[in-house]
């Protein structure tokens, strides 16, 4: 297991009662049965609005999640590279409270 995946499930695991899933035929996990974050090329991707959506989009290397590969991305969803593993946790928590709301 690469020390990002480590991370991600160390990060996921934090945020009360969340679950393990698949997502696309990625991990992920989530919340009432809705996915809120996921694992895609070694980074973290969670789903987000409003300034925590802009605040990650932001970020050097930080894109819209595309898992086709195929110029589709989710729009609400922010792929995070490893450089910003520090906000990581800031961002799930802030996907899990969306579902929360």
């Amino acid at each position: 297991m690469t020390k990002e995946k480590e991370f991600f499930l160390k990060i996921s695991n934090q945020i009360e009662n969340a679950t393990e899933g698949n997502l696309f035929g990625k991990p992920c996990f989530k919340l009432a049965k809705k996915a809120f974050v996921c694992f895609f090329q070694n980074e973290m991707v969670f789903k987000l609005f409003g300034e925590k959506h802009s605040d990650a989009l932001s970020l050097d290397g930080s894109k819209l999640f595309d898992p086709s590969g195929k110029n589709r991305p989710m729009k609400q969803w922010v792929q995070v590279p490893f450089d910003y593993q520090e906000m990581w946790l800031e961002f799930a928590k802030a996907a899990a409270n969306e579902l929360n709301n």
